[in-house]
């Protein structure tokens, strides 16, 4: 060891790209002194976000005999360091550690440089917290002779007023970014509410801000002291301006929704409710069994306070973390304003006022559970009391934090729990039906979403009702409410009349005959009435899915989902554990040939233990077997499992987003190894999914080295129509029924003849609408959910393959996917295609 240990420098950042680069700016100026500096940044690659516990850990490497300097970006960054000291064993260790307010690039170069000239960390942390004097005296905002001096008393060096502009007033949403807004300032701000005389309450407290009971109207003071004093109130006034950067809404009295309308929707939403789930269902909006937070806690001991303390502050950390991660991928996945939703809960979960009281409670003696219960039913109540209804009902953000943060103190699961009805939301993710009890939900409702999204696509393959893109008007919904919807036609009902509920109920009796009649014809051979077979398969996600599909009566198996084997896990499965899993779904549907899709992630499928860096649009990017090439490793474990199982039973192999002929040159080869490797493979097949465009445009030069192909629909909608599935502002474009669509799947047919199979496995495939355009076409396998087998082989019974061939031909003339849709239903009528 040199003769003085450098201070070590931890850089705790919501971006992992940002913490490296300015890692790697500050080491230009060491000239290869020895400083050590670690980074703790992001959640992974690509997420933004901070962990207490792997800063934590950062800090406990770099802290020598001394210390560490932490710089940190901003926001949850501070409160995730501080709950990192917490965590630390160690007393004398946290005594080491000094927390920088300092900039952290000009401040992480200053710093560096100072620990590598054996500065003690007080004088590193001085040089930090003064990084941009430099700047500021040149640019003139301060003297060359010291940085301003922060006002100490309590009397404010600036104030301002603005008027409350959104409807709701400063409901939790705008509230939480307000508090953003200041957090991150070098000033004491309070707010008054010059309307009502409530406040003073300080600014960066989201549980005190609420109180403040800020309606649209309302004066409110704004009030700072501080080097940032100015800065701060402008900031402040700036954004009340902006409506604290609320989308536009239309104001509570305009979202009624109608009775007994089958389309509800908002006023101004041009959206209607499209079906994505066939059902009828008759019932009340299900309310979310949401226990008052002062309940169900357990009487256990308390303990030593420095104990519990830091299970709060575990609790707490593990709540943020999985809020944080939702919160990003809701970005991706429906917009920033939606996302924003957790900004409130976050806000909650790093409020100083919650969190103090919490740890009092906790030093006088609670336990950890009973000290965080007891603080936030406090917080829970003053916000239930406010006078203004929709800000009352945000008290419900309250309990759902106060919640989650107990169900992690107590081991519980995370997930909802609903009491028996219609499920109704702004969205869900597909972990989250997944998670859903299927006896007690009886249909879901989303306000947004989209039908061929994957929530829906595990709906469907759960058999729960659903209706899609209905617009936010239902969110208004209270539990309770009786409503009625047709999942197969998008009709939604609420407070339904008589007639209605009867003429549903008669409905709902046929379709259920209906079902009954298929399912027992279900094991019987789809045959059109000209004698033509049409293979109909499923897709599946696992042996229990595999299951449903025999007593479903599935031809075999036309796509297994390999990822589920590959997601929400640290790292890949070993050969072995794949192989089994692969047997036991073979196993499942003996003597049928299985379909397997070898890994496709990327996109909107990514994998926690294969970072990657952050892709602008990750539908373009790396996905499928592109990302599966470029981690060859990963592709040839599972190519091996498939080829031991490939031994014993009959199994094809397909690539997925296959673009190039190279692409696939390239898998076949790691194939052919994995397969010569144990001891060869004769009755394996080989195919691809069409997905791209470009790969059904150019479909021959595939074709020798294929034997068989199947169309994903949904991507391949997707890509050429330029609509992402899961987007709900262009839902109703993402029709696979569009002619420009169908001219691809025409095009791969008449190119593969009689020598290549066709099959679809696409949502399209379950479409009964779609089925006689796509058998018109010349596809002769369909794919679908386990529970889907039995009615589309009862519509295939019914088609007459020379119709469905004239109705195809005018499909590819026609100019839209309504128009396509009108021209089956109206040979549908007239007894055409189908009876």
């Amino acid at each position: 060891m040199a003769p003085h240990e450098a201070v070590g420098i931890v850089v705790v950042s919501h971006s992992r790209q940002l913490a490296r680069a300015a890692i790697a700016l500050a080491g230009e100026m060491l000239n290869g002194q020895p400083v050590v500096i670690e980074a703790a940044a992001g959640l992974d690659e690509s997420t933004f976000g901070t962990d207490a516990v792997r800063i934590k850990e950062a800090i406990e490497r770099a802290n020598g005999s001394s210390g560490v300097v932490v710089l940190m970006d901003m926001g949850s960054a501070v409160l995730s360091t501080e709950l990192a000291l917490e965590l630390m064993a160690d007393p004398a260790a946290r005594e080491r550690v000094i927390l920088s307010s300092a900039p952290i690039v000009e401040g992480l170069i200053v710093a560096a440089v100072a620990a590598a000239g054996g500065a003690d960390r007080h004088e590193v942390a001085a040089e930090a917290s003064s990084a941009l004097m430099g700047k500021a005296t040149h640019l003139g905002t301060t003297t060359a002779d010291g940085p301003p001096v922060e006002q100490t008393g309590p009397a404010p060096s600036a104030v301002a007023e603005f008027t409350v502009l959104g409807d709701h007033g400063l409901h939790a949403r705008p509230a939480a970014r307000l508090v953003g807004e200041v957090r991150g300032l070098d000033a004491s701000v309070q707010l008054v509410n010059l309307t009502t005389g409530a406040g003073p309450v300080p600014a960066n407290s989201l549980s005190r801000v609420a109180i403040l009971g800020a309606l649209h109207g309302h004066r409110i003071e704004v009030r700072a002291s501080g080097r940032q004093a100015q800065e701060a109130v402008e900031q402040v006034v700036a954004l009340a301006a902006r409506r604290f950067d609320e989308p536009d809404h239309p104001g509570r009295d305009d979202v009624a929704v109608a009775a007994d309308t089958p389309a509800v929707r908002a006023v101004g939403d041009a959206r209607q409710p499209m079906p994505a789930t066939p059902g009828v269902v008759i019932a009340e909006v299900a309310g979310l069994l949401t226990a008052d937070v002062d309940d169900d806690v357990p009487e256990d001991a308390p303990g030593d306070p420095d104990v519990q303390w830091r299970r709060v502050v575990a609790a707490v950390d593990d709540v943020r973390r999985g809020l944080e991660q939702l919160r990003e991928r809701t970005r991706r996945e429906t917009g920033s304003s939606e996302a924003a939703i957790f900004d409130a809960h976050l806000a909650l979960l790093g409020d100083p006022d919650v969190l103090a009281d919490v740890e009092a409670k906790v030093r006088e003696g609670l336990s950890a559970a009973r000290a965080w219960t007891t603080a936030l039913a406090a917080v829970h109540t003053q916000w239930s009391q406010i006078p203004d209804p929709y800000l009352r009902e945000r008290a419900a953000d309250v309990a759902a934090v106060a919640q989650q943060v107990l169900r992690a103190l107590n081991g519980a699961p995370a997930g909802d729990e609903w009491s028996t009805g219609v499920v109704v939301v702004d969205d869900i993710t597909p972990a989250d039906v997944a998670a859903l009890d299927a006896a007690a939900v009886r249909a879901l409702v989303l306000a947004h979403g989209s039908p061929s999204s994957h929530a829906a696509i595990i709906a469907r393959a759960r058999g729960i009702p659903m209706v899609v893109s209905a617009g936010s008007a239902v969110l208004d919904l209270p539990a309770g409410t009786a409503v009625a919807l047709d999942g197969g036609t998008g009709e939604l009902f609420v407070d339904p009349s008589p007639e209605t509920i009867e003429e549903l109920t008669v409905r709902a009796a046929a379709l259920a005959e209906r079902r009954t009649q298929q399912l027992a014809m279900a094991g019987q051979p789809a045959v059109s009435r000209d004698g033509v077979h049409i293979e109909v398969l499923a897709n599946v996600g696992s042996a229990a899915d595999t299951t449903t599909a025999a007593s479903n009566g599935a031809d075999g198996v036309g796509l297994v989902r390999t990822e589920f084997l590959f997601l929400d896990r640290v790292k890949p499965p070993e050969v072995v554990e794949q192989e089994q899993v692969y047997d036991a779904i073979c196993a499942a549907l003996p003597g049928r040939r299985t379909v397997f899709r070898t890994l496709d992630v990327g996109g909107d499928k990514p994998l926690s233990y294969l970072p990657a860096p952050a892709e602008q649009n990750p539908f373009l990017g790396r996905r499928g077997i592109r990302l599966s090439l470029d981690r060859p490793h990963l592709l040839q474990q599972q190519l091996t499992a498939l080829c031991r199982t490939a031994r014993r039973m009959a199994i094809d192999v397909m690539f997925p987003m296959v673009t190039s002929v190279d692409e696939l040159l390239q898998a076949r080869q790691m194939l052919d190894d994995a397969a010569l490797a144990a001891g060869g493979t004769p009755q394996l097949r080989v195919g691809i999914m069409v997905e791209v465009p470009a790969a059904a445009l150019k479909i021959e030069s595939f074709l020798p080295h294929v034997d068989f192909v199947s169309i994903g629909t949904n991507d391949l909608t997707q890509y050429t129509l330029a609509a992402e599935r899961g987007n709900p502002a262009v839902a109703a474009l993402h029709d696979a029924l569009d002619p420009g669509v169908l001219q691809l799947v025409h095009r791969v047919c008449q190119c593969a003849g009689s020598a290549v199979d066709v099959a679809v496995c696409g949502e399209s495939a379950s479409d009964e609408v779609a089925v006689p355009v796509l058998v018109g076409l010349g596809v002769r396998e369909l794919s679908v959910s386990p529970e889907a087998v039995p009615a589309v082989k009862a519509i295939i019974r019914t088609l007459d393959l020379e119709r469905c061939r004239a109705i195809a031909q005018t499909a590819l003339t026609l100019r839209d996917a309504g128009e396509v849709r009108a021209l089956v239903r109206r040979a549908t009528t007239a007894g055409g295609a189908t009876p």
